[in-house]
């Protein structure tokens, strides 16, 4: 029965389907100094960031009540544990630069080499390794990991695909970033910047103003010391 001046059941349905969000391409929680460096030189596997200390990067997410590898139930509250707490909603595919795996260049030498997260990796989610060496797929607890080479518009169609409706997390690291901005395929970015600098490495920016052609722009200071910057596409 319809009551009049209301819409069927069908139609209604016909509507929200017409409205389904779309999958969007998201970095999130990325890290860079003041000076906008997201990474150091000379990776090793003693040191995934190079020369770059992490702890003057990621310290305020470590400090939040959310992290995920927090060991006691202490932790800071507040926008910057929203922020972390935010970090696997709607996500249901990664797809990651080969530096960001692990430190080897160049053909494997090594298939033992399986990340550096251990036996539980934090992503839940298959992940999408871009990588000119390609190697067998494997899976670690409820992650698996594909090796894949391609363009960037590629590789996001596929993370797209193993999604199943939500949304892509580009994990990283720098030079990955750069390249799906480069071709235009990140929907929103949030990158905190920390009060250090660091002078040299891998830069995400020279200023987060060379952004605003495409994006718009929200910058909240957070009480820990470090600044979100969080940008939605135009």
């Amino acid at each position: 029965m319809t009551f009049p001046g209301s819409a069927s059941l069908s139609t209604v349905a016909d509507t929200q389907e017409e409205h389904v969000a779309p999958q969007l391409l998201r970095v999130q929680n990325f890290n860079v100094s003041s000076d906008g460096i997201g990474a150091g030189e000379d990776q090793s596997l003693e040191r995934p960031f190079g020369h770059v200390d992490p702890g003057k990067l990621f310290a305020w997410a470590g400090a939040t009540a959310s992290w995920p590898m927090r060991t006691d139930s202490g932790g800071s509250r507040g926008l910057d544990d929203y922020l972390t707490r935010d970090y696997p909603r709607n996500i249901g595919a990664e797809i990651m630069g080969r530096n960001k795996f692990g430190p080897q260049r160049g053909p494997w030498s090594d298939h033992e080499w399986r990340g550096w997260w251990g036996d539980e990796p934090p992503f839940h989610t298959p992940v999408f390794v871009m990588t000119h060496h390609k190697r067998p797929s494997f899976t670690l607890s409820d992650t698996t990991f594909h090796f894949v080479d391609g363009d960037p518009a590629a590789i996001l169609e596929q993370a797209k695909e193993a999604a199943q409706g939500k949304d892509v997390r580009l994990g990283g690291g720098v030079t990955t970033i750069r390249q799906f901005l480069d071709a235009d395929l990140v929907d929103t970015l949030h990158v905190t910047v920390s009060p250090v600098k660091l002078g040299t490495g891998l830069r995400l920016w020279d200023s987060p103003d060379d952004l605003l052609d495409r994006f718009h722009l929200d910058v909240v200071p957070s009480p820990s010391g470090v600044t979100h910057h969080l940008f939605w596409r135009k």
